[in-house]
Protein backbone atom coordinates (compact mmCIF):
# COMPACT_ATOMS: atom_id res chain seq x y z
CA UNK A 1 0.00 0.00 0.00
CA UNK A 2 1.56 2.77 -1.03
CA UNK A 3 -0.99 6.07 -0.91
CA UNK A 4 -3.60 6.42 0.71
CA UNK A 5 -6.21 9.41 -0.08
CA UNK A 6 -9.17 10.97 1.35
CA UNK A 7 -11.70 12.47 -0.90
CA UNK A 8 -14.80 13.93 -0.95
CA UNK A 9 -16.82 17.34 -0.63
CA UNK A 10 -15.31 20.55 1.63
CA UNK A 11 -16.37 19.56 5.48
CA UNK A 12 -16.86 15.95 4.97
CA UNK A 13 -13.70 15.59 7.52
CA UNK A 14 -10.85 14.66 4.79
CA UNK A 15 -8.14 16.86 7.13
CA UNK A 16 -9.49 15.55 10.45
CA UNK A 17 -9.66 11.94 9.50
CA UNK A 18 -6.32 12.04 8.06
CA UNK A 19 -4.55 13.55 10.21
CA UNK A 20 -5.93 10.67 13.22
CA UNK A 21 -5.46 8.57 10.41
CA UNK A 22 -2.02 9.01 9.92
CA UNK A 23 -1.03 8.79 14.10
CA UNK A 24 -2.90 5.61 13.89
CA UNK A 25 -1.32 3.67 11.04
CA UNK A 26 2.34 5.53 11.48
CA UNK A 27 2.64 6.96 8.32
CA UNK A 28 3.51 10.64 6.91
CA UNK A 29 0.27 13.03 6.45
CA UNK A 30 -0.02 15.72 3.77
CA UNK A 31 -2.51 17.93 3.25
CA UNK A 32 -2.80 18.69 -0.57
CA UNK A 33 -4.38 22.24 -0.47
CA UNK A 34 -1.55 23.43 2.04
CA UNK A 35 1.69 21.67 0.41
CA UNK A 36 0.27 23.51 -3.04
CA UNK A 37 -0.10 26.87 -1.08
CA UNK A 38 2.99 26.45 0.73
CA UNK A 39 4.57 25.87 -2.72
CA UNK A 40 3.31 28.65 -4.70
CA UNK A 41 3.86 30.95 -1.18
CA UNK A 42 -0.02 31.88 -0.92
CA UNK A 43 -3.31 30.84 0.31
CA UNK A 44 -5.25 28.58 -1.61
CA UNK A 45 -8.32 31.44 -2.35
CA UNK A 46 -4.89 33.80 -3.43
CA UNK A 47 -4.37 31.38 -5.90
CA UNK A 48 -7.73 31.27 -7.24
CA UNK A 49 -8.39 35.26 -7.35
CA UNK A 50 -4.83 35.42 -9.57
CA UNK A 51 -4.85 32.63 -11.69
CA UNK A 52 -8.07 30.75 -11.57
CA UNK A 53 -9.89 27.79 -10.75
CA UNK A 54 -7.96 26.42 -13.96
CA UNK A 55 -4.47 27.10 -12.85
CA UNK A 56 -5.01 25.84 -9.46
CA UNK A 57 -6.75 22.02 -10.70
CA UNK A 58 -3.57 21.78 -12.53
CA UNK A 59 -1.60 22.63 -9.53
CA UNK A 60 -3.43 19.63 -8.30
CA UNK A 61 -2.70 17.33 -11.04
CA UNK A 62 1.08 18.40 -10.95
CA UNK A 63 1.25 17.36 -6.81
CA UNK A 64 -0.56 14.41 -7.50
CA UNK A 65 2.17 13.42 -10.44
CA UNK A 66 5.02 14.74 -8.46
CA UNK A 67 4.54 13.28 -4.95
CA UNK A 68 7.51 11.12 -4.02
CA UNK A 69 7.37 7.42 -3.60
CA UNK A 70 6.32 7.18 -0.06
CA UNK A 71 3.71 5.46 1.80
CA UNK A 72 1.60 8.11 3.35
CA UNK A 73 -1.59 9.62 3.78
CA UNK A 74 -3.04 12.74 1.70
CA UNK A 75 -6.57 14.75 2.02
CA UNK A 76 -7.24 15.74 -1.29
CA UNK A 77 -8.81 19.14 -2.48
CA UNK A 78 -12.75 18.77 -2.53
CA UNK A 79 -12.57 19.13 -6.24
CA UNK A 80 -9.38 16.95 -7.04
CA UNK A 81 -11.78 14.08 -8.23
CA UNK A 82 -13.30 16.97 -11.20
CA UNK A 83 -10.07 15.79 -13.54
CA UNK A 84 -10.18 12.59 -14.92
CA UNK A 85 -6.01 11.90 -14.59
CA UNK A 86 -6.55 12.36 -10.63
CA UNK A 87 -8.80 10.11 -10.25
CA UNK A 88 -6.42 7.82 -12.63
CA UNK A 89 -3.04 8.75 -10.92
CA UNK A 90 -4.96 8.03 -7.26
CA UNK A 91 -6.54 4.93 -8.57
CA UNK A 92 -3.15 3.29 -9.81
CA UNK A 93 -1.00 4.62 -6.91
CA UNK A 94 -2.66 4.13 -3.90
CA UNK A 95 -6.22 3.37 -2.18
CA UNK A 96 -8.95 5.76 -2.54
CA UNK A 97 -10.80 6.52 0.55
CA UNK A 98 -14.55 8.58 -0.27
CA UNK A 99 -15.78 10.39 2.81
CA UNK A 100 -19.64 10.08 1.98
CA UNK A 101 -20.94 12.73 4.35
CA UNK A 102 -24.99 13.88 3.07
CA UNK A 103 -25.14 18.05 1.91
CA UNK A 104 -27.55 18.83 4.99
CA UNK A 105 -24.08 17.83 7.32
CA UNK A 106 -21.44 19.27 4.91
CA UNK A 107 -23.42 22.34 5.09
CA UNK A 108 -23.88 22.49 8.69
CA UNK A 109 -20.45 22.05 9.01
CA UNK A 110 -19.10 25.10 6.40
CA UNK A 111 -21.90 27.42 6.14
CA UNK A 112 -20.53 29.93 8.49
CA UNK A 113 -16.91 29.33 7.26
CA UNK A 114 -14.91 32.72 6.40
CA UNK A 115 -12.08 30.05 4.99
CA UNK A 116 -14.06 28.95 2.13
CA UNK A 117 -14.35 31.64 0.18
CA UNK A 118 -16.43 29.68 -2.44
CA UNK A 119 -18.91 29.25 0.26
CA UNK A 120 -18.83 32.79 1.21
CA UNK A 121 -19.17 33.93 -2.17
CA UNK A 122 -22.13 31.28 -3.38
CA UNK A 123 -25.45 30.92 -2.08
CA UNK A 124 -26.86 27.23 -0.45
CA UNK A 125 -28.36 26.10 -3.40
CA UNK A 126 -25.19 26.90 -5.36
CA UNK A 127 -22.68 25.12 -3.22
CA UNK A 128 -25.54 21.92 -3.32
CA UNK A 129 -25.74 22.09 -6.63
CA UNK A 130 -21.72 21.47 -6.66
CA UNK A 131 -22.09 18.87 -4.52
CA UNK A 132 -24.15 16.86 -6.61
CA UNK A 133 -21.82 17.15 -10.06
CA UNK A 134 -19.08 16.36 -7.43
CA UNK A 135 -20.65 13.36 -6.16
CA UNK A 136 -20.48 10.87 -8.69
CA UNK A 137 -16.75 11.59 -9.35
CA UNK A 138 -15.66 10.80 -5.87
CA UNK A 139 -17.64 7.63 -6.33
CA UNK A 140 -16.15 6.93 -9.16
CA UNK A 141 -12.49 7.55 -7.83
CA UNK A 142 -12.99 5.54 -4.90
CA UNK A 143 -12.12 2.12 -4.03
CA UNK A 144 -13.64 2.18 -0.78
CA UNK A 145 -16.76 4.58 0.15
CA UNK A 146 -17.49 5.18 3.75
CA UNK A 147 -20.36 6.81 4.79
CA UNK A 148 -19.60 9.55 7.63
CA UNK A 149 -23.43 10.32 9.00
CA UNK A 150 -23.67 9.29 12.50
CA UNK A 151 -20.33 8.08 13.15
CA UNK A 152 -17.83 10.10 15.02
CA UNK A 153 -14.55 10.79 14.33
CA UNK A 154 -12.91 7.89 15.93
CA UNK A 155 -15.50 5.69 14.84
CA UNK A 156 -14.54 7.14 11.07
CA UNK A 157 -11.05 6.74 11.51
CA UNK A 158 -10.85 3.28 13.28
CA UNK A 159 -13.25 1.91 10.30
CA UNK A 160 -10.72 3.22 7.80
CA UNK A 161 -7.40 1.80 9.57
CA UNK A 162 -9.49 -1.25 9.47
CA UNK A 163 -10.47 -1.42 5.49
CA UNK A 164 -6.44 -0.33 5.30
CA UNK A 165 -5.64 -3.51 7.28
CA UNK A 166 -7.72 -5.38 5.74
CA UNK A 167 -6.53 -4.33 2.19
CA UNK A 168 -2.95 -4.90 2.93
CA UNK A 169 -3.33 -8.80 4.62
CA UNK A 170 -5.27 -9.58 1.58
CA UNK A 171 -2.10 -8.31 -0.90
CA UNK A 172 0.23 -10.33 1.08
CA UNK A 173 -1.20 -13.67 0.83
Amino acid sequence: MKRIYLVGFMGCGKSAVGRRLSFLLKMPYYDMDKEISRQNGMAVAEIFDKHGEAYFRELETQFLQNLKDEDCIISTGGGVAIREINRKIMRRTGLVLFLDAPFREIWRRIHKDPRRPIVVNSTKEQIESLYQARYPLYKAAAHITIRTEFRSLRQITQYAAFQVNRLKGERKK
